[in-house]
């Protein structure tokens, strides 16, 4: 299989993630200025591969696979070195994983059924507020901007599930 330029941008993405983690906790006690730009290089790299592929047709099978699952790595692993190192309750990142599965398994249930289920605008908001909090949780913000972060990230990922399973109540009813 010949890899086209946006899932090469999304293979690099995977490959970044344990080189932001390993950066995080080789730092963690410092601002972690290393971690952060490559966190923010995977994080932009999203919306690059993204645009690649809509823009000059990449669209693959592939892609719609590894592109979704690159993100959901990048944020699982990142979040549990949060969890890790006391800046994301650990009930909280349950909550976030188990959204996580339970769209990705919506969204097998209506393959099944012939239908795609897009990306909705709450979680674009979700995806798009979780990066910006991460990359606050590497700098060294005050104690009550720590909680507003992991508050928000929790917020928004429960409101994006629950729109993302109102919206597509039908597909249990087939």
């Amino acid at each position: 299989m010949k890899l086209t330029t946006a899932s090469k941008i999304t293979v690099l993405r995977i490959f970044l993630i344990p080189v932001v983690v390993a950066l995080m906790y080789l730092d963690f006690t410092g601002h972690m200025y290393a971690a952060l730009a490559v966190f923010v290089a995977a994080s932009l790299s999203d919306f690059v591969d993204g645009y690649i592929a809509r823009h000059y047709h990449q669209v693959s099978n592939f892609g719609k696979f590894l592109d979704p699952l690159a993100d959901k790595l990048l944020v699982i692993s990142v979040m549990l070195v949060y969890v890790d190192t006391g800046l994301f309750p650990a009930w909280a990142a349950i909550v976030v994983i188990a959204r996580e599965l339970a769209v990705q398994g919506l969204r097998l249930v209506a393959v099944e059924e012939g239908k795609v289920i897009a990306a909705a605008w709450s979680g674009k908001i979700k995806t798009a507020s979780t990066m910006v909090c991460f990359v606050l949780l590497m700098l060294p913000i005050p104690g009550w901007c720590v909680t507003a972060c992991w508050v928000v990230v929790l917020l928004t990922t429960v409101y994006s599930g629950i729109e993302y399973f109102a919206r597509n109540a039908a597909v249990f009813r087939g």
